[in-house]
């Protein structure tokens, strides 16, 4: 026991650094985040029992996989009977639910016991606590960060605190939509409905917990990547290592969780280092460089009319929205290591029909747990970001036709029968389990289109040349490495020859690269189309391939310095890691822009999402607070419409609780019903303004409107025309500021 803790004291030593370090940098904040970090741990370890199945070829069992497993099955299952109006959602409901899971966990575990099976990675205790630790510091960094710039304003926060706001009020799902009042949100609410979840469960308040959210997920952004190449390496590398190289998996799992969370592209590289270093020499002006310039190129530098969007995680991180594609980053992470631990296991198992009877050959095809939770996961992304389905259902399908080429031994009709048989069972059970979803959806995808406007050449160098290159470099290399080693060549021996972590790289390679080609050729039509037609096509595209990116140059640039013997390829790997990590600058350059003074922890605000309404809505602040603090359920609150990302519809975001009609762009998106929008605006605007009580009083009850808030925008969008006097006379003042202007009245009915 002793020797034990002898060996551990360094990692506990680590422990209490951190634990302080967190109490000091974080101040009031840091029981929050303690009891967010200390929920995901306790839920990862009651939940290993079914993550050790499903990862029983990791060397640590899937431990940090097993965070984000727990949190996908309690909180989809609590969504999902909930949607079917078996339950209500409720905090008592969400942790009733997770207690169930928590129960069947252990009835596995037991039986486990049983069989002697082992689950828990019982003799790795040293690197579980290692990645529990550099889990907690991530987390850490950017829940620091975010401390600098809490605000749930700007950009679409609004829009993303206000679905947490609506679903804390509502006991049914989906909520009431706060910017549509006649609707519920017809949007992927999935994410938003996670971090809610989480905060039920857990206690905590909204208000810190937006923020919470989105650097929790950062921290799995990181961690993830980096337990799934270390293992990717360790495979690679075998069993028999010592020396330094033991080393390597961890070196290239850190550099993974680098390249997809934490680093910016070659975009930085070029404009703000190269180019105003070129500009300096020749005694010119140096060019100032903007962090989101990295994620608007195409189609802004040059000028002209095919605006894009090629975001990338750390963007999103330092931005701060919690949207669903930011929030689907730990399930799809989840999924692709799903999909290397299958490769694994199908590949020791090696079922075949000459050494299995038809039906156990079809059974043990079907019914891998690894492809069912795949399954069910691909299902969860219609609601959380659909566009994450159709990538990674095309990614999943491409995993299994390589496999079965392999494990089929060549054979066409039994690959294909098996592979479509897997599509079809994966598309179906996705389908069924997202149906109370699916049911209530209007989709907002207006077909597919060609392609009329393409990338610059060298635009697409910059922002995806080198992943591409080294990608390019190990396929080819790997192909020509193997061919010559091979008598009769086929492609089946040629992939068969491919060891499975060289093999996901390579496909995990191919697919970014897909994705990036795919907007060039078609791209999928919505309101944006003119001006902005493959904005929304590129953007969701390119941010799942730069994920796949980020771990395949992880693991290439490992292959090419240490596997590879020619100088060529070595050159090739130590450009490509110089570049890689010069691109990581852009982490400093967008934390020094967006986050100011973070070296100062004097300097920090806080993660209340909600603070900045004191500063910025000086006039509405208290009235808001006071329809957060008084009014249950979900009444309807009328306040000003406005445009989209604009100060408008503060109100109902803030409180999440439903307007007439919102932020105009987005409910355009969701409804493509400009009509109705017209008339709600011209609606709102004549209960603000009409002198006709007979009027006024027909659209309070045709929109069946409790509250009428009165403040800034209003007084600011109608001016002169607001009738103070009629809407006073509408019912009871039950907030009236004393020091400004603003008042709330509550309708008499």
């Amino acid at each position: 026991m002793k020797t034990k803790i002898r060996e551990t004291l360094p990692e506990i030593i680590a422990a209490v650094i951190l634990a302080a370090l967190s109490a000091y940098l974080l101040q009031g904040d840091v029981w929050t985040f303690w009891t967010w970090w200390l929920l995901a741990l306790f839920m990862g370890m009651v939940a290993m029992p079914l993550t050790g199945r499903l990862f029983e070829g990791f060397e640590d069992k899937g431990w940090l996989f097993s965070k984000v497993l727990a949190i996908a099955v309690t909180g989809f299952l609590t969504w999902f009977l909930v949607a079917l109006e078996i339950l209500s959602f409720t905090a008592a409901v969400c942790i009733g639910v997770s207690v169930a899971c928590a129960v069947v966990c252990a009835v596995i575990f037991h039986i486990q016991l049983k069989k002697d099976i082992e689950c828990y990675p019982t003799g790795k205790i040293r690197l579980i606590i290692r990645e529990e630790l550099l889990f907690f510091g991530i987390f850490l960094m950017w829940t620091y960060l975010a401390g600098f710039r809490p605000q749930a304003y700007g950009t679409e926060k609004f829009m993303d605190y206000g679905f947490m706001e609506a679903m804390m009020r509502s006991t049914t799902l989906p909520a009431r939509d706060l910017w549509y009042s006649e609707g519920t949100i017809n949007y992927y609410y999935g994410g938003q409905y996670f971090a809610v979840f989480l905060t039920k469960l857990s206690g905590t308040k909204v208000e810190l917990t937006y923020n919470l959210m989105r650097t929790f997920v950062a921290g799995l952004a990181f961690i993830m990547p980096f337990s799934l190449v270390h293992q990717m390496v360790k495979d690679r590398l075998g069993r028999n290592i010592s020396g330094w190289k033991k080393k390597l998996p961890s070196v290239t799992g850190f550099l993974a969780g680098i390249a997809v969370s934490v680093a910016g592209n070659m975009h930085y590289v070029v404009y703000a280092c190269v180019i105003p270093w070129i500009q300096k020499l020749k005694g010119e002006e140096v060019s100032s460089y903007w962090f989101p310039d990295a994620t608007r190129y195409i189609g802004f530098n040059p000028d002209v009319a095919d605006k894009t969007i090629h975001e990338f995680p750390c963007y999103s991180f330092v931005l701060g929205d919690l949207h669903a594609h930011v929030v689907d980053i730990m399930f799809v992470l989840l999924i692709l290591a799903l999909l290397y631990a299958w490769m694994k296991k199908v590949r020791t198992t090696k079922i075949t029909l000459e050494n299995t009877e038809k039906k156990e050959f079809w059974r043990r095809q079907l019914l891998m747990p690894q492809l069912l939770a795949a399954a069910a996961l691909l299902g969860m992304f219609h609601w959380t970001n659909y566009w994450d389905f159709v990538i990674y259902y095309v990614v999943t399908g491409g995993t299994l036709l390589f496999m079965n080429i392999i494990c089929l031994k060549g054979d066409i009709r039994q690959i294909l029968a098996v592979t479509i048989a897997q599509a079809i069972e994966i598309f179906a059970i996705a389908t069924v389990i997202i149906l109370p979803f699916t049911l209530q959806f209007t989709t907002m995808v207006q077909g597919v289109r060609l392609a009329q406007n393409h990338s610059l050449p060298h635009q697409l160098l910059i922002l995806w040349g080198l992943p591409t290159i080294l990608t390019l470099v190990f396929v080819i290399s790997l192909i020509i490495e193997k061919l010559k080693k091979l008598e009769h060549k086929s492609l089946y021996r040629l992939m068969k020859a491919v060891r499975t972590p060289d093999l996901f790289a390579v496909i995990m390679g191919l697919c970014a690269i897909g994705l990036v080609a795919i907007p060039e050729l078609v791209y999928v039509r919505d309101i944006y189309e003119n001006g902005n037609a493959r904005a929304n096509t590129m953007f969701k595209l390119t941010y799942q391939a730069y994920i796949m990116f980020g771990m395949t140059m992880a693991y290439v640039i490992f292959r090419l310095l240490f596997i590879n013997c020619k100088k060529i390829l070595k050159a090739v790997g130590v450009i490509g890691f110089v570049l890689l990590l010069w691109t990581c600058g852009y982490f400093g350059r967008s934390v020094d822009s967006w986050f100011g003074q973070v070296l100062d922890p004097s300097q920090y605000k806080g993660l209340n999402a909600t603070a900045f309404l004191e500063t910025d809505f000086v006039e509405d602040a208290g009235a808001i607070r006071w329809l957060k603090e008084n009014i249950q359920d979900s009444p309807v609150v009328l306040e000003a419409n406005g445009d989209s990302y604009s100060n408008y519809e503060r109100v109902s975001a803030m409180t999440g609780l439903p307007t007439v009609m919102g932020w105009y762009v987005h409910e355009w998106l969701w409804r493509n019903d400009v009509a109705d929008l017209n008339e709600k605006s011209a609606e709102i605007e004549s209960i603000y303004t009409s002198t006709d009580t007979q009027r006024v009083q027909e659209l309070i009850k045709k929109y069946d409107i409790s509250y009428i808030f009165v403040g800034s925008c209003e007084r600011e969008k109608y001016g002169e025309n607001l009738n103070n006097a009629g809407l006073e006379s509408l019912g009871e003042i039950v907030y009236q500021d004393s020091n400004y202007e603003t008042y709330i009245v509550k309708i008499e009915k």
